[in-house]
Order: structure tokens, then sequence, then C-alpha cells
């Protein structure tokens, strides 16, 4: 399983997704640029003293990312913009879960040339924006994990 995220803005949310891949063996993609240094004492905080154990790619942008990815990977993007529920696809084990800013999410233009692959988690109250995004994460990661490794825990 691959957790993607597109231009992260907060260490201590990037370090707890860190942790989070690593507690699971998932590989973390980082698309830059970032809002923090790499190097940042609370990204590596946040991911207690795991960093070194966190299979952490690097991509210059989203679309090298993709490029660099196997031809037949599906890529699931998180949004609140979309109608389609983060439980109805089924999740393979080579599949990339992509997630955007704190501040902004997913770029527009993604969101358009992606849209039979945006899922979204479901809110009850009008008033939230979006859960945080480590949060969001492990939501969608550990509904992605059951399918696909359902009694391998």
């Amino acid at each position: 399983m691959n957790v993607v995220l597109i231009e992260p803005e907060i260490p201590p949310n990037t370090g707890n997704i860190a942790r989070l891949c690593m507690a699971s063996n998932t590989t973390l993609h980082l698309v830059e640029p970032f809002g923090f240094r790499i190097d940042d004492a609370t990204l590596k905080r946040a991911g207690m003293d795991y960093w070194h154990e966190v299979d952490v790619r690097i991509h210059k942008s989203f679309d090298a990312l993709r490029s660099a990815a196997p031809a037949d990977t599906a890529f699931y993007f998180l949004t609140t913009q979309a109608t389609r529920s983060y439980l109805e696809p089924g999740y393979h084990e080579t599949d990339y879960l992509v997630f955007g800013r704190e501040s902004i999410g997913l770029p527009p233009a993604l969101l358009a040339a992606d849209a039979p692959t945006c899922v979204r988690i479901p809110m009850w109250n009008e008033r939230a924006r979006s859960l945080n995004l480590a949060t969001s994460v492990a939501i969608v990661l550990y509904e992605a994990l059951r399918q696909t490794r359902a009694g391998k825990a």
C-alpha cells in the first residue's frame, strides 16, 4: 500500500503519518514542495524515533510520482468534494491513497482529471470543513489494509 502526501504543510501531521506508515509497512510518498524542512525536529518528534524505519520516497511532482508507478496501479484521491465513499472501492495492495495539502486539499485540476477515483470520508456535521490529515490517512489506510490484509495481522 502507498500513501501520498502532496505538498504537506504541517510537520506533526507528516510525522504522525510516517509513524502510521512504519507501523503498517506502508510506503510514504512525499510530493514537493513541503511547508517545512524534511529534517525538521517537529517532524521527527511526531514520527518518534521511527523515521529511519519508514519507507519514504520523495518526488519533485505528482506527475513524476505517477510516471514512476506501475502502469496498472490505481490511485484514489481523497477529497471532501467527492460523492463516493472511501468504503466503496475494492482496494489492492499496490494502490496509492493520495491526500492534499492541509490548507486547500488537492489541486482542482487533479480532481477533475481523476473524478472517477475521488473518494471522501463522510462527515455528519455540515460545519466541519474536513478532518485532520493524519486522522484521514489513518481511517482510509486501515480500511484499505483491512480489505487487502484480512487475517494477516
